[in-house]
């Protein structure tokens, strides 16, 4: 595991093959760090499938309405839903949508991103600018790489938990 220099702007994902470290950039986007972080301590991407997996592309996930992996119907709408609290402005930046970094995921309204975000499997450039981009895997990414392909993966992965670094004894 990578070496977590501030542990509470760092998130533990763990997928059936391991641990993925995300370092969150506050000074970047800081409203979609806190969510992401609100929403880990809340439990609520708990079970959470990814539901929309490209290859050489990005894996999605964190359709907390949606996406838990105990029900199959729930599964089938997952990626149209999010979170109860509202939606998110738009906190774009020079970052680039390169590999391992966690985009905002969101409908064609750059100001409706909520819960939903995404890997990048790889450089993504035509992204840039239009999605907010708010923390990089540090550790864990040839997890991500295992992830089940497909919209939606016949049998999707899932975060099995999702943990501020900060809270996890």
């Amino acid at each position: 595991m990578a070496e977590i220099k501030d542990p509470e702007n760092t998130i533990i994902v763990t997928l059936k093959d391991g641990e993925v470290v995300i370092a969150l950039l506050p000074d970047v986007a800081p409203k979609h760090v806190e969510r992401m972080k609100l929403l880990a301590r809340d439990k609520a991407y708990d079970n959470v499938c990814f539901h929309r997996v490209i290859d050489g592309f990005m894996a999605q996930t964190g359709d907390v309405a949606n996406g838990d992996m105990e029900d199959g119907f729930n599964i089938r709408r997952a990626g149209t839903g999010g979170s109860d609290l509202p939606d998110l402005p738009a906190e774009f930046s020079k970052l680039p949508h390169d590999r391992g970094s966690i985009g905002a995921a969101r409908s064609s309204n750059p100001n409706s991103a909520n819960s939903q975000f995404f890997i990048n499997f790889s450089d993504n450039s035509f992204l840039n600018g239009q999605y907010t981009v708010y923390g990089r895997v540090i550790s864990g990414m040839e997890h991500v790489d295992k992830i089940a392909r497909g919209e939606p993966p016949a049998n999707p992965d899932r975060m099995i938990t999702v943990r501020v670094a900060a809270d996890v004894a």
